[in-house]
């Protein structure tokens, strides 16, 4: 590419150091949270492992080193599952750093040069080409039929097309060129991006104690009050019959042992950390057990964002052919007029389909024909997508001189420059 022919020098090397001392490097970086001795001392901090670790204390002080034993080997438990949890899911912000490629192409000293993504600056100009992935934003100043996959921001599965001249002129790192090219000057990196501030803002969230949490806590504290009340008052009373200090210690131990609730702690986390291992046999990643209650009360689950939930991509899964009238699945036997419609529908699409609807029908073509003609033919023609209402039109022609033309568009305007008949177009209108 001439980038001369554009009038873009980009940056000099002077300037390019100057805009990195100013703004830094194009890396995400976040605050170290959620490692191991954050997690261990979350888990110390938890009332209910206070207990257990309170009465696994009172247990060995009156020489009952069995159920003490049992309440340490209980905390350890807990604890290894709670940290094996947080180990697998400490670098889920982390992983934001690999949405952006190894390597960028960038215009400097007005030569097109390929540096590290980590290496850009602001005011750089970058270049983006179909199939690369945006590793900064940026303001387009040229473009070419250029279009940008943005469902890692916004969750739409549909490219959207860019260009200098209209407002909406500005790309984001971490979205994928889904088509053409276009050289951009770059105005934020890092965690200065959209995506650099969606990671921010996740990381400043604070856990909150989920209902049954609090209540639990709430009743363990309000026994732990009464254990204590009744241990100071039956060792005072012991004491002032026997002038026994230890004895006296002991039989009120003893007694405020029963009070306290050891087996609810040990009940309620031993359960949760057993739903949540069960989770995460199934592939979910489970960083904390409160989740398990969270999606034990929840009674409906309302999901949107298909492209970025699923695999981000379209399948043809009904087709209707005029010739048969009828709607037919592509998992079934397909008849020859089901099949000639989805050859059409390729056809009409783009040779090197990058849009997901014009993929699925390639996929489609491929599936059901036996011979694969699209090698044999190269297009020679395009009406681009145009006109009120819209539709395009392709000319193929192989070696031969053999010629394919396909159109797709708006059904009213397919309809419009179609031969059917009267009959045929109202019974179209009324299809189910």
């Amino acid at each position: 590419m001439a980038i001369e022919n554009f009038g873009i020098k980009g940056l000099t090397d002077d300037q390019v150091v100057t805009s990195r001392k100013t703004h830094g490097a194009n890396s995400f970086t976040y605050k170290k949270k959620n490692g191991f001795l954050e997690a261990l001392k979350s888990i110390l901090k938890e009332p209910m492992i206070l207990i257990l670790l309170v009465a696994s204390s009172i247990y060995f002080i009156t020489g009952n080193f069995g159920d003490g034993t049992f309440m340490v080997a209980a905390v350890i438990l807990v604890g290894s599952i709670s940290l094996y949890q947080d180990s697998r899911s400490r670098k889920a912000l982390e992983k934001l750093k690999n949405l952006t490629e190894p390597n960028c192409r960038v215009i400097r000293n007005g030569v097109t040069v390929e540096i590290p993504s980590e290496d850009l600056v602001i005011g750089d100009s970058l270049i983006v080409e179909e199939g690369t992935m945006i590793p900064a934003d940026a303001t387009i100043v040229h473009s070419n039929d250029f279009s940008v996959d943005e469902a890692t921001l916004t969750g739409e599965s549909l490219s959207v097309f860019k260009d200098a001249s209209s407002a909406n002129n500005t790309i984001f790192s971490g979205t994928t060129v889904a088509s053409g090219l276009a050289i951009a000057t770059v105005t934020a990196i890092g965690n200065h991006t959209q995506l650099g501030k969606i990671g921010n803002s996740l990381d400043s969230i604070e856990d909150e104690k989920t209902p049954l949490e609090l209540q639990i806590a709430n009743f363990v504290k309000q026994m732990a009050i009464w254990g204590g009340i009744t241990f100071l008052l039956v060792w005072g009373i012991n004491y002032f019959n026997s002038h026994n200090i230890l004895d006296s210690l002991l039989k009120a131990l003893t007694l405020a042992m029963s009070i306290l609730p050891e087996e609810i702690p040990v009940a309620f986390t031993t359960f949760m950390a057993l739903g949540a291992w069960r989770l995460m046999k199934l592939g979910v990643v489970v960083k904390q057990m409160k989740t398990v209650e969270t999606l034990g009360s929840a009674t409906v689950i309302c999901t949107d964002k298909t492209g970025t939930l699923t695999q981000n991509k379209m399948s043809l899964v009904r087709l209707f052919s005029i010739k048969t009238g009828k709607i037919a699945s592509t998992e079934a036997i397909l008849k020859n007029e089901e099949k000639e419609l989805i050859t059409v529908a390729m056809w009409a699409s783009e040779p090197i389909p990058f849009d997901p609807m014009e993929i699925s029908l390639h996929n489609a073509y491929a599936k059901q024909t036996d011979v694969d003609e699209r090698p044999k033919y190269h297009m020679i023609h395009e009406y681009p997508l145009g006109g009120k209402p819209p539709m395009m039109t392709h000319l193929f022609e192989n070696e031969s001189g053999q010629r394919i033309i396909a159109a797709k568009g708006a059904p009213e305007a397919l309809i419009q420059i179609s031969n059917l008949t009267a009959e045929e177009k109202k019974n179209l209108f009324t299809l189910p």
